[in-house]
């Protein structure tokens, strides 16, 4: 445990920390709305923020951020607007960011070298200015994450019901794109950029083996990111190789192990019988109390078919969706 003594140890042990918390959170989100390659486009874009930083002679992050976020929020715009597919808008992240940013470093004379720290990670030097950059950018990114979590699983998992009961949906479309982009930056010094997408998407792959329910998903991702950051530096640094790619073989390596897991777990929950309600639905009654939940497929409510359409077990009773409301059975 002496190297619990060195400073160098105890920064990249609080940047694993804050990159295992940050990167399942945000991409909960990504994994439920089918964009788990996002992070690897975001990435991409990234490297060209660092190239023109190289270029300008400015701090690497910073710009990296400003970057990373404008060309996310202007590719969802364009998807949203009609005007590109969702993966005509990946590939454009992919290729034009990658080549303007060896494009742009070569220019300022770095070549690609000078790029390897931000693609694959250089946990061990990273800096108390830096450190404490990427500290507050992460705090924001969970406040948003934790404290919205309701809108945000409500657009994520269905938008146009989350149009009915009237949320914002392009904004939070936006916030989650921005706050994945601002992700990938915070990233790019622990795992690097271009293998941050992992660390995003396998420990909420591997949650959803072991839970049920969005939120109960999320916090367990996050410990499990936790999990594989700081054993991942650790790890490097008694085997002498590189953290970050130790980070996401390790947490691959947890999703393995939670396959077989999951087998039993979907066992041992199995219904006895399985509910199914062939009367017609009654004449529907509007429910009276709150209902922040949003039911949906994996919420976490059984569900239970009635009358052509799909009831949820909710406090006693049935709720089922209807026209921006829910009806009880």
């Amino acid at each position: 445990m002496d190297w619990l003594a060195l400073e160098f140890m105890q920064r990249a042990l609080l940047a694993a920390v804050i990159t295992g918390l940050t990167a399942p959170a945000i991409g909960t989100y990504l994994v439920q709305r089918r964009l788990s390659l996002l992070g690897d486009g975001l990435g991409h874009l990234a490297v060209a923020g660092v190239g023109l930083a190289f270029l300008t002679g400015t701090a690497p992050l910073p710009l990296a951020v400003i970057v990373c976020v404008v060309g996310a929020v202007g590719i969802e715009l364009l998807r949203e607007l009609g005007r590109t597919s969702g993966d005509v808008g990946l590939a454009i992240l992919f290729y034009g960011g990658l080549s303007g940013g060896l494009l742009l470093a070569g220019l300022a004379g770095q070549g690609t070298g000078a790029l390897s720290a931000y693609l694959f990670g250089s946990l061990l030097t990273i800096t108390v200015a830096e450190l404490w950059v990427v500290g507050g950018l992460a705090a924001v990114v969970l406040l948003v994450c934790l404290g919205l979590l309701p809108q945000l699983f409500a657009v994520s998992a269905d938008e146009p019901f989350a149009r009915t009961i009237g949320l914002p949906v392009r904004f939070y479309n936006v916030l989650v794109v921005a706050l994945a982009a601002i992700t990938v930056t915070v990233s790019m010094r622990t795992v690097g950029l271009l293998l941050v997408s992992a660390l995003m998407v396998v420990p909420v792959a591997t949650a959803n083996h072991l839970v049920i329910g969005f939120r109960r998903s999320m916090l367990v991702a996050m410990g499990l990111g936790v999990l594989a950051a700081v054993s991942g530096t650790v790890g490097s640094f008694e085997l002498d190789t590189a953290p970050g790619a130790l980070i996401v073989v390790i947490a691959i390596g947890l999703f393995a192990l939670s396959w077989p897991a999951s087998l039993l777990l979907a066992r041992r929950h199995a219904p006895a019988v399985e509910l199914v309600d062939a009367q017609p639905p009654r004449s529907h009654e509007v429910t009276e109390e709150e209902h922040p939940h949003v039911h949906a497929e994996g919420c976490g409510h059984l569900a239970v078919t009635h009358g052509g359409h799909v009831d949820y077990i909710h406090n006693g009773h049935r709720h089922a969706a209807h026209e921006g409301h829910y009806d009880e059975h």
